[in-house]
């Protein structure tokens, strides 16, 4: 396939996205993120809002700096759109680095990390204009020997108290970018967007209708679960904490292709109040806003019944312990 606007040297949509990564981090060409990021791109993470190829490139410098032996194995891409019009990427990635230098994350530790990251970015005309990321910070600091929600306080002490802290990705932050794309419409993004507003809706019967026995399961912390108990026992733990946050699906992607299981993402947000025990503790009456992100492989063990066989979802504890605890006393 030959993708009107993009370098040649990239065989598909895939192609670019893993190999613009792998050039941009583990080759070091990090001034290439001028050609490959566009000058105004908006990039959203649970932890903030960047505005501008300049300031990744700087976040980008930190990180290397922090961890110079970084790799990004770039697990699967899932991707709706066309050249001509813009394309938007699902890209999940797992990473590996060593925690060799000071930076954002304290003192060297000489500890090796793996943690996964999935990014939707859009892309037209070989740069990237518009991008969603969310990293497995829970997974990083346990790793790092801390929970989320000592870390979160302790960043908002490093980043100058509560009134001068970076504030994390909300509604009120954001930036509108040129994306406008809702995803395309397969079945089986359909049906992963379907079952997960059921979930959010409480009809918790849908993780045995939907799910196989056998599903292997990544969330959030590194943790890894299996079958449908824990299935239920994560996304019964998030609604808990939020139980009448509002659930909205903001982007679907089902696709089918050759050698690869039918799979999906959809991107999600949870907004409201935390006033139930689960996830997140004792009820704190603070607001929170959940960037999401869920990625499915669906298989048919049983001739005729099609189940969700693998999934992986991330958020950000850390930026959710930070909202908390900027609204609350444990902050100040």
């Amino acid at each position: 396939m030959t993708m009107k606007g993009f370098d040649p040297k990239f065989v598909d949509f895939p192609d670019y996205i893993i190999g613009i990564t792998k050039e941009l981090w583990e080759d070091r060409q990090i001034a290439k993120l001028h050609d490959y990021y566009a000058p105004g791109i908006v990039v959203r993470s649970p932890a903030s809002v960047v505005v501008g190829n300049r300031d990744v490139i700087a976040a980008t410098m930190a990180t290397l700096a922090e961890f110079p032996d970084r790799t990004l194995l770039g697990e699967d891409v899932i991707w709706c759109g066309r050249p001509e019009d813009g394309m938007l990427s699902s890209h999940r990635l797992l990473s590996t680095a060593t925690h060799s230098h000071p930076g954002v994350y304290g003192a060297p530790t000489g500890t090796k990390l793996q943690y996964r990251i999935i990014a939707d970015c859009h892309a037209i005309n070989n740069q990237i204009n518009d991008e969603w990321l969310i990293r497995d910070q829970g997974a990083i600091v346990r790793q790092l020997g801390l929970n989320p929600k000592d870390y979160a306080q302790d960043l908002i002490a490093r980043e100058g108290g509560p009134e001068a802290c970076v504030p994390p990705y909300t509604p009120a932050n954001d930036v509108a970018g040129p994306y406008r794309g809702t995803g395309n419409e397969n079945p089986w993004g359909t049906r992963l967007a379907t079952m997960l507003k059921r979930i959010m809706h409480a009809e918790f019967e849908a993780i045995r209708e939907e799910y196989d026995r056998a599903a292997q399961l990544e969330y959030p912390g590194g943790v890894r679960a299996t079958s449908f108990d824990g299935a239920d026992q994560f996304w019964m733990g998030l609604r808990a904490s939020f139980p009448k946050a509002d659930f909205r699906i903001h982007h679907v992607i089902g696709r089918e292709d050759p050698a690869m299981p039918p799979r999906a993402a959809v991107r999600w947000t949870l907004h409201g109040t935390h006033q139930g025990y689960g996830t997140f503790g004792e009820p704190t009456g603070a607001e929170v806003f959940v960037l999401g992100a869920t990625h499915a492989e669906y298989g048919e063990l049983t001739s005729g019944m099609p189940k969700l066989r693998r999934e992986w979802t991330l958020y950000d504890e850390t930026a959710i312990w930070k909202q908390i605890l900027l609204q609350t006393t444990a902050a100040r």
